[in-house]
């Protein structure tokens, strides 16, 4: 290819592409991993990289600190997508790097989707990356610690990038603008900072889909001067009905289900219906978010507010009555209660207690006047015998120790203690004075 089409093949080429920056000092963004002194410039600077995992969002600048850093340590670079690369490319690589260590060159393994890197895949590689004949630098969306394999991660660093600071995003379109010679800049683009921050918010953090707004919208322009003025009112059509689509097993998805339920457990309504909306226009099932409120009304709400759990249900039930739609406006209904709600996870704790006591105690066993007797084979061995039935009971409570329903010869264990809140607090006053009564019962006293 001469140099004329080399050059036109790079002006046809995405402006997120084109803008890609080939130096540490041009890199905007993730100050914790190459500012001054951090880990990420250290390498950098001493041209010696060491395998590690970048793990962020997309269009945070995995690849293209990959390419830096391979860049300023002088060595040969192998890219590789773990979706589509075979044990045959891997090998392949792998004489490639012993050609370049033949040479004096290292070789640097930048491996894009690293969470996909199947068992055949680890095993072609991982004695390359142990001996260092290989730098590995894997690329992820996904936690590493679930997804590669723990041989893998042993021998390599993680380092988390963020997503763009709306800042940041503004400096990257700026720069996109002011570039006369792979930017903008020859165009004269003419665009005021609250339409540059428009198109910074609809990114999400994701500075090539920044670029990529930025250079949807330079379709829009209408001549100004010498220049192109970027209207705001153009950017409806750029911007359009802005989804933040997610994979529904990878981590964003079960992060939106953790803030939305600590957000309720916190008592916050407004960020639980955020996170909620968030959830939803991303793609994910409006019933998943009704599961967990459905936990949250048990869990962390429970006695305190003992209509929170029917209601969740009967959110349930309009949703799957009134269609998706209506059925949203349920769920922010039964939400909003939650969050309102006085918190309580004593029946939480209660059931945790109970479900180890009975690991400790798996052969209990259940006092005879609790016993069915539904042969006379069985009442004449007293089952049923003794049972006091609470209907006919002062207060309708069988007052005393020696009816307290509880497993023959096992110590006395309280599960369940009411919180000072909401309903509960009557619970507590309730069993508080049941237990007064007891205690009159087991002196021979007759409670009132």
């Amino acid at each position: 290819m001469d140099l004329f089409s080399q050059q036109q093949s790079q002006d046809s080429a995405p402006l997120a592409f084109r803008m890609r920056p080939r130096r540490l000092a041009d890199y905007i963004g993730q100050q914790a991993l190459v500012g001054p002194g951090k880990p990420l410039r250290r390498m950098a600077e001493t041209a010696t990289v060491r395998s590690m995992i970048l793990w962020g969002p997309p269009g945070v600048g995995k690849t293209t600190l990959a390419e830096i850093l391979a860049n300023e340590a002088e060595a040969e670079l192998e890219h590789m997508s773990a979706v589509m690369a075979g044990v045959k490319d891997i090998r392949a690589a792998v004489e490639r790097a012993r050609l370049a260590q033949s040479q004096g060159r290292a070789t640097l393994l930048f491996l894009d989707e690293i969470h996909r890197l199947n068992k055949s895949q680890q095993d072609a590689l991982l004695p390359h990356v142990e001996s260092g004949l290989l730098t590995l630098i894997g690329a992820t969306t996904e936690n590493p610690s679930f997804e590669v394999n723990s041989a893998l991660l042993s021998r390599a660093r993680v380092y988390v990038l963020k997503s763009l600071s709306e800042d940041e995003l503004l400096q990257v379109l700026r720069q996109a603008i002011a570039d006369r010679e792979s930017g903008l800049g020859k165009r004269n683009i003419l665009a005021d900072d609250e339409v540059l921050a428009i198109l910074a918010r609809a990114a999400g953090g994701d500075a090539r889909r920044a670029l990529g707004l930025l250079e949807t919208a330079c379709d829009f322009t209408t001549p100004e001067g010498e220049g192109e003025r970027l209207p705001r009112e153009a950017l409806k059509e750029v911007i359009g009905h802005q989804a933040s689509a997610f994979d529904k097993q990878g981590d964003h998805y079960y992060d939106l289900l953790s803030a939305i339920h600590k957000s309720v457990r916190s008592s916050r309504p407004d960020a639980a219906l955020v996170y909620i909306a968030q959830f939803v226009q991303g793609g994910g099932d409006p019933l998943d978010v009704v599961r967990r409120l459905s936990a949250i009304a048990s869990e962390d709400v429970g006695n305190a507010d003992p209509r929170a759990l029917p209601l969740v249900m009967a959110a349930w039930d309009a949703f799957l009555r009134l269609g998706d739609y209506e059925g949203q406006r349920a769920i922010a209904h039964a939400a909003i209660h939650l969050a309102v709600a006085p918190k309580s996870n004593a029946i939480d704790r209660a059931w945790k207690q109970a479900k180890a006591f009975v690991a400790e105690h798996p052969n209990l066993e259940v006092p005879t006047y609790l016993r069915n007797a539904p042969t006379k084979l069985m009442e004449s061995l007293g089952h049923g015998h003794g049972y006091r039935y609470a209907h006919n009971e002062p207060n309708g409570y069988p007052a005393g120790s020696s009816h307290d329903c509880w497993p023959e010869n096992l110590p006395k264990a309280d599960f369940y203690e009411p919180s000072e809140y909401g309903q509960e607090a009557r619970f507590k006053q309730i069993m508080e004075w049941r237990a007064e009564l007891d205690t009159q019962a087991d002196r021979g006293e007759r409670g009132n």
